[in-house]
């Protein structure tokens, strides 16, 4: 359904995706060289989703796949929504030079984010065929 949508749409959805997580990732970090570490990280996926895609038995096309990844995307920044506070603590740690030898994750923020990615990739999967 969605992946009949012209192609300049869907890029302007996947570049929305890209630029609302990374604004998130600004906000919540205030490390702009990391920010623009995930700028390029996730163009890097973008294409590789896209080829991946593309290699696959069931050849889904550019389209379905700039689906796929808005969504994915979104679940992530909707999944990342609960450890904010956390990433703030730990941005700042960064930015005042402290070193952790590992930062921990809570399992009640991994299955936030587990399941918004999760349920984001189903729901495109649903809308891209």
């Amino acid at each position: 359904m969605l992946a009949q949508l012209p192609l300049a749409c869907l890029l302007l959805i996947a570049a929305a995706a890209t630029l609302v997580f990374c604004f998130a990732m600004d906000r919540w970090m205030k490390v702009r060289k990391l920010t623009v570490a995930f700028l390029v990280i996730s163009a890097g996926c973008c294409l590789g989703m896209i080829a991946v895609g593309s290699l696959q038995h069931q050849h889904w096309n550019a389209r379905q796949m700039l689906v796929l990844y808005s969504f994915a995307w979104g679940g992530l920044t909707i999944g990342m929504f609960p450890s904010r506070k956390l990433f703030l603590k730990y941005g700042d740690e960064m930015r005042r030079g402290v070193k952790r030898e590992k930062y921990e994750y809570p399992a009640r923020c991994q299955a936030a984010l587990y399941a918004s990615v999760i349920l984001m990739c189903f729901l495109a999967f649903v809308l891209a065929t």
